[in-house]
C-alpha cells in the first residue's frame, strides 16, 4: 500500500521537474530537447495520474499526488538552477566609481563589455552592459565585489545572440 503513495509521489515529482526544464528549454529556442523531456515527461504523468485515477476512494492517493505536485516545482526550479542554461545580460550603474577602470576588470576577466552613457536622476552615468552565460553570474559577482564598487546591477534574460563578442567567442 505504501508503494503506491511512495510511487505517485515520486512519479509527479519527477514529471513536474520535467515540466519545469522542458518549458525552460522552450523558451531557449531548444526544441529538440524539449520534445525528448515531453516524451517521457507525458508517460511518467499519465502513469501517476491513472494510479490516482483508478484509487479515488483512497484520499492519500491524491495526497501523494498533490505533495509531488508542489515537490516537483521545488526540485524542477532547482536543477534549473544548478544547469543555468542560458544567456544573461547584466546591466551595471556604479554611480561612485570608475566605470572605465571597472570595465576593464571585468574584460580581464573574461567578460565582453559595452559601455554606455545615461542620464538619471542625479546626472549622466554610465552603464555597462555584459552578456555572459547564466553558469558565469557568480564570476561577476565576484568581479563586482574585488572592485570596490557600490554597483547598482540588473539582470535580463537573453533568448537569442546573433554576432558580436559571443560568436567570436564560439569561433576560438
Amino acid at each position: 500500500m505504501i508503494f503506491g503513495y511512495l510511487f505517485i509521489f515520486f512519479a509527479r515529482v519527477l514529471d513536474v521537474s520535467l515540466f519545469t526544464i522542458r518549458m525552460l528549454f522552450i523558451i531557449r529556442g531548444k526544441r529538440l530537447y524539449a520534445a525528448i523531456l515531453g516524451f517521457f515527461e507525458v508517460i511518467i504523468y499519465i502513469t501517476a495520474l491513472g494510479k490516482v485515477v483508478s484509487g479515488l476512494s483512497d484520499p492519500r492517493n491524491l495526497i501523494a499526488y498533490a505533495l509531488g505536485y508542489a515537490c516537483g516545482n521545488y526540485v524542477g526550479s532547482f536543477i534549473e538552477e544548478k544547469l543555468a542554461i542560458g544567456r544573461i545580460t547584466a546591466q551595471i550603474i556604479c554611480p561612485h566609481c570608475d566605470e572605465h577602470h571597472l570595465a576593464r576588470l571585468l574584460r580581464d576577466n573574461g567578460f565582453g563589455v559595452t559601455v554606455l552613457e545615461g542620464e538619471g536622476k542625479e546626472g549622466k552615468r554610465h552603464i555597462l552592459n555584459v552578456m555572459l552565460d547564466r553558469k558565469n553570474i557568480n564570476k561577476l559577482y565576484h568581479v563586482l565585489e574585488q572592485s570596490d564598487a557600490e554597483p547598482f546591477v540588473t539582470i535580463f534574460d537573453i533568448r537569442a545572440i546573433k554576432g558580436g563578442y559571443f560568436t567570436k567567442m564560439k569561433r576560438k
